[in-house]
């Protein structure tokens, strides 16, 4: 991909395991895998019907949201203070153990950046705990404009608040819907297919797919 002077990254499910939950989620359950999985495809549900609906509430209000309808749906009991601590776990997400290193080698040469659903204090949180913050130039939340991905407002985010043309933004989710509203929109594309899933069918592919965030380096021809 010539000419590419950024490298922006969605959050969850890309740079942080979103998974990582499941930890916190043995509190209430003994299938954390499984409450793990409900919540986080309630989780972007609720984002997509709420951009839909113009009924904008922030990602960690959604997140709680998500949360009471996986322990509804799983016929699972839970506290209000059980739910504050699994809670807790989105604001210390693992990161994936080759993201430091990725972020360590683009951030001399590009400008690197986050594009989240997350809230503010979310991706702060996230970021500091994961000592991502040295490697990262914004780190940049829907918040600013009231909607989630994949709506164009949101990807156009990123050119405004680093002064670049769109064609010149490297996009990398693992998330397949994100990848194909970032092509939609304009970016160049990277998707980390980790888990070799398909690409859903809506007439857009990515510029690049990796199965791990180390890939891009290679893959941007950076030596």
């Amino acid at each position: 991909m010539p000419d590419i002077r950024a490298v922006v990254f969605d959050a969850y499910g890309t740079l942080f395991d979103v998974h990582s939950v499941a930890t916190a989620c043995r509190e209430v359950t003994s299938d954390p895998e499984a409450l793990s999985r409900e919540w986080r495809a309630k989780q972007l549900e609720y984002t997509w019907l709420r951009s839909l609906m113009g009924r904008y509430e922030d990602f960690w209000e959604i997140t709680r949201a998500a949360l009471r309808f996986a322990l509804r749906r799983l016929k699972l009991s839970a506290t209000e203070a059980q739910m504050d601590r699994v809670m807790s776990a989105y604001l210390s997400l693992g990161a994936f153990p080759e993201v430091r290193e990725t972020l360590q080698r683009l951030h001399p040469r590009f400008t690197t950046a986050i594009l989240s659903n997350g809230s503010p204090r979310m991706l702060q949180a996230a970021v500091e705990g994961s000592s991502m913050a040295p490697y990262l130039h914004h780190v940049l939340s829907v918040d600013a404009c009231q909607t989630y991905k994949p709506d164009p407002v949101v990807y156009a985010l990123a050119p405004k608040a680093l002064g670049l043309a769109k064609e010149s933004i490297a996009f990398v989710s693992s998330n397949s819907f994100d990848v194909i509203g970032a092509k939609a929109f304009g970016f160049r594309v990277v998707w980390c297919n980790r888990v070799g899933a398909p690409l859903d069918e809506l007439g857009f592919t990515p510029d690049i797919t990796v199965a791990r965030l180390d890939e891009i380096p290679a893959a941007l021809r950076l030596r």
